[in-house]
């Protein structure tokens, strides 16, 4: 029942209620200036966890919480802010070397040498944008204004990767040009990812995606309208396996119903917060349950896919040779020719290791 309610194990529960005490005076029970003693942290992060999960009003808890409405979003407010303040670093972070190289062992195990994960756009509609940024937020197929949640996900649901807040008139693709996942990559800060598919050699990893994205070396899409047997299977498994991040954002919004719902915030900055400490919250609950989350895979002991970190980056008085570089790691994650070949590579790797003629 307590899982149900709060949408966590009871032990994760108030483990998140002591860091939120020991970082704020604001989750300690206060007395005021008579003496009467204020909202006890429980109170407090119980009103923000029933908000999250159920989306309620804050009105429809003051019955039985006791707290008022004010008091209840002001709450709410403080709540996001101190998951993001305690939590964040450790929770909304990139995979560390240790943790990339399993991730790539499990999708090796799957089919997909170098494949980081998967990625998608979600949107989350704002019903109280205010109306002078109404259409730079709206989204025409949505009919209402939006802000949009670029997420990559793993295997067991975790989101390694969440760049919200940016208009909802834009969409997957124009997110790209703004998103810190290819930003990094292009300033070298991102680990190099060596592996071998179908005799080919690859220095770069890639991510699962659907039809919108292009065809850049670090998307890899399914074939439209597959007519071999190749294409039919390799078709499959593609879009069997990119599931994973459409999966983790509909366990997102089932856990957290406010994320499903419309926004009825006010300020861009609360709407950010929220989704911010939704996706921590999110990651808390995979992580505390991972045995329960995690699916049986067989990992393959002899992966072929090796994690180079980056090296320091070495600057210059001469600007030339970064700017150069700079643009040479553009080019090579826009490369269509390395997409197109990483494909028929996968589709042959699959086709050899999945196909009817595979060795038993």
């Amino acid at each position: 029942m307590f899982r149900r309610r709060f949408r966590m194990n009871r032990p994760l529960f108030l483990r998140i209620v002591h860091t939120l005490r020991a970082w704020s005076p604001y989750f300690t029970q206060r007395a005021d200036g008579i003496g009467k003693l204020g909202h006890s942290p429980l109170q407090k992060c119980t009103v923000a966890i029933r908000m999250l999960a159920y989306g309620t009003s804050a009105d429809q808890l003051d019955e039985v919480l006791k707290i008022g409405a004010s008091t209840s979003l002001e709450i709410l407010g403080k709540f996001a802010e101190g998951v993001i303040a305690c939590f964040g670093d450790e929770y909304l972070r990139p995979p560390r070397p240790d943790e990339l190289e399993k991730i790539l062992e499990e999708n090796e195990a799957r089919g997909f040498p170098g494949m980081l994960g998967s990625i998608d756009c979600m949107h989350w509609a704002w019903k109280n944008c205010p109306k002078g940024w109404a259409g730079m937020f709206a989204r025409g197929d949505k009919g209402v204004p939006t802000m949009i949640l670029e997420a990559v996900a793993s295997h067991d649901l975790r989101i390694w990767h969440a760049f919200f807040g940016t208009a909802g008139s834009q969409n997957d693709i124009n997110v790209l040009n703004k998103s810190p996942l290819f930003i990094d990559a292009i300033k070298g800060e991102a680990p190099k990812v060596q592996y071998m598919v179908n005799g080919t050699q690859y220095d770069m990893g890639y991510y699962l995606a659907d039809k919108i994205y292009p065809e850049w070396a670090v998307f890899v899409k399914t074939v439209s309208s597959p007519q071999s047997d190749k294409d039919k299977l390799y078709s499959k498994m593609q879009e069997g396996e990119r599931k994973d991040v459409e999966c983790a954002f509909g366990v997102l919004q089932s856990r957290f119903d406010i994320v499903r719902r419309p926004s009825r915030l006010w300020k861009q900055g609360d709407v950010v917060n929220i989704m911010q400490a939704c996706v921590i919250l999110h990651n808390m609950i995979v992580e505390d349950e991972k045995e329960l989350a995690r699916v049986s895979l067989d990992v393959n002991e002899n992966a072929s896919a090796t994690i180079v970190l980056p090296s320091e980056v070495q600057t210059s008085d001469n600007p030339n040779p970064c700017f150069a570089e700079v643009l040479r790691r553009n080019s090579a994650i826009r490369a269509r020719p390395t997409h197109r070949q990483l494909k028929k590579d996968l589709i042959e790797h699959i086709w050899q290791r999945y196909g009817p003629n595979r060795a038993r």
